[in-house]
């Protein structure tokens, strides 16, 4: 009888701690994230997706005490996303911008950036007005397909809107268009990883600063302080300019709101 009993007591204790590690079990968040971007996100030889976004998202997890599951997702339908329930979060270089506040929550600015525009090395300019009647080259809905727009109209026949970045710059570096407009961090280190293209480099003196965010969908504020408190405690410890150095050889410019 008591070899019974203690069975039975046994058996409810590994039950309560089954219950236990049950209920504490870490959160798991579907990230999506576009990797034809450069060193931010990007897909190996090998299909894993690699890049600042998902090292610094990893660090980011890791801190704020969840887990991620990386999916590759295509651009032109990220936010989309969001809204349907297939990701819990969406992080893929997207400039915070008061439009894009409208259609999902961002988290604290995670990189500091600002537009550039690349010309091909017998072009050389000053300003985003000297591209007028020149080719184009911008991503869709990007903020240079917004500087683009801004200057030269939407219905401009010189804007070529590309689904990806590699699509607009492959049509620069053959002469398809005369310039492209895109993300600072992008286009730097395209053009350092293919010093034989020449390309020359402006950026506009309209073109202010401007900053990444992580979005989630909008009330899920559940995701977005987590998403805040891993992101702080990753730059307190460190670990945001270990990643920043890694992808970048830089130390990692203050963010607007550290202290």
């Amino acid at each position: 009888m008591t070899k019974i009993k203690s069975l039975a007591a046994a058996a409810v204790l590994a039950a309560a701690l089954s219950a236990s590690f049950t209920v504490c079990a870490a959160d798991t968040y579907v990230v999506g994230t576009g990797a034809t971007y450069r060193p931010f996100e990007f897909e190996t030889p090998s299909k894993e997706l690699v890049g600042f976004d998902v090292d610094l998202m990893k660090e980011i997890a890791k801190a704020g005490g969840f887990e991620v599951k990386f999916i590759n997702t295509p651009w032109d339908g990220i936010f989309a996303t969001l809204n349907n329930g297939d990701r819990d979060i969406i992080m893929s270089g997207i400039t915070i911008t008061d439009k894009r506040k409208q259609a999902a929550d961002f988290s604290q600015p995670y990189f500091l950036a600002h537009q550039l525009i690349l010309t091909n090395s017998n072009l050389k300019i000053t300003s985003i007005k000297d591209l007028d009647g020149k080719l184009i080259a911008v991503v869709n809905a990007s903020a240079g397909d917004i500087a683009a727009t801004t200057a030269f109209g939407k219905t401009s026949k010189n804007i070529r809107r590309f689904d990806n970045t590699p699509l607009a710059l492959e049509e620069l570096a053959n002469g398809g268009v005369d310039a492209m407009i895109g993300d600072v961090g992008v286009l730097q280190w395209y053009v350092k990883q293919n010093p034989d293209k020449q390309f020359n480099q402006c950026r506009d003196p309209g073109f202010q600063e401007q900053y990444f965010g992580i979005a989630v969908r909008k009330g899920n504020e559940k995701v977005l302080k987590a998403i805040n408190e891993g992101l702080s405690k990753a730059v307190d410890s460190g670990a945001y300019a270990k990643v920043y150095d890694k992808w970048f050889g830089a130390e990692a410019p203050k963010l607007p709101w550290q202290k």
